[in-house]
């Protein structure tokens, strides 16, 4: 319990900028405003947009509210703030099936374009999962930066857990396949594959991916598929057309957004669940092992709204 309140602690001040960004302009709409008239809902809107939670999701709030505000009659608008938060709430349910693959025997697949913390990301999470009791196994199959195969050695030494590697430039499908042998050799719980993320040649990218996905299929039809993309949250609606590009040649099952410490646009949580009807699975506000956490939507808007 200590670890998740430690969390939820880091997670407040790493919110501190959307905050400021969303908080401030919305108490000051609830307290300005006397009634609860259009002006008072374009000014919500234009709050809601600025901190990234992007047009689609802020209208589906807006009108979630309008309704609740109906429907329970109310006239004063600082009592639409809670209303507000439980609205916001609603856009992020997470099924309870979310993190099936921790029970199962699995595969996760990380896949997101460079520099937006995949690696650690996959090297965090399988410190966790072995923390668990869970046989983990890694695959270095971003084989196109030798420093992700280094970065990533240097995670599973750290967290006890064994890796699959080739040397820089072999073939990611290559390691994958060696990968999955491993897995079944040793009875592996979960494996998890880190991939490349060079988008500047999407087409390349995409081929692989859809390269590996035969891979498993093939040689792993049994496991358990879990297929993460990690995005930057400090990149807002950018992160947002990426997930939508991966989802076009992935299953995407979940989302892991890093980086919510250092951005004004945390609200990008919420537009990514909203629009593509992915959940935010895990998000990450630092760097040490434990903080990647999974995602809690109470906790996130609770901190968000302070």
């Amino acid at each position: 319990m200590g670890e998740k309140k430690g969390f939820f602690s880091r997670l407040v001040a790493g919110l501190s900028k959307t905050r400021d960004n969303i908080v401030a302009g919305i108490d000051s709409i609830f307290n300005g405003f006397s009634n609860i008239d259009e002006d008072f809902y374009e000014e919500l809107e234009e709050i809601l947009i600025m901190a990234d939670l992007g047009i689609n999701t802020t209208t589906s709030v807006i009108n979630n509210l309008k309704a609740k505000v109906k429907e329970l009659k109310i006239k004063d608008p600082k009592e639409c703030k809670n209303l507000l938060i439980q609205s916001i709430k609603e856009q992020m349910e997470i099924k309870e099936t979310a993190y099936e693959f921790e029970n199962r025997k699995s595969i996760i697949m990380l896949i997101g374009v460079n520099g937006v913390g995949k690696t650690t990301s996959a090297g965090k999470l399988a410190g966790q999962l072995k923390a668990q009791g869970k046989k983990v196994l890694v695959a270095a199959a971003d084989t196109f930066r030798a420093a992700a195969i280094e970065q990533l050695t240097e995670w599973t030494n750290r967290a006890g857990v064994e890796i699959i590697a080739q040397q820089e430039g072999s073939d990611p499908a290559a390691v994958i396949y060696d990968a999955i042998m491993a897995a079944k050799a040793r009875n592996t719980d979960i494996l998890i594959c880190d991939t490349a993320g060079r988008l500047h040649n999407k087409k390349n990218l995409m081929e692989e991916l859809k390269k590996i996905d035969r891979v498993i299929t093939r040689e792993y039809p049994d496991a358990y598929r879990e297929t993460l993309v990690v995005l930057d949250g400090t990149t807002g609606q950018n992160a947002l057309s990426q997930a939508k590009e991966f989802n076009e040649v992935a299953d995407i099952t979940g989302i892991i957004l890093t980086k919510l410490d250092g951005t004004a646009k945390g609200g990008i949580a919420i537009a990514i669940q909203s629009e593509l009807g992915i959940p935010v699975k895990y998000i990450g506000i630092g760097e040490h092992i434990d903080d990647l956490q999974k995602f809690n939507a109470e906790d996130f808007v609770n901190a968000l709204f302070n």
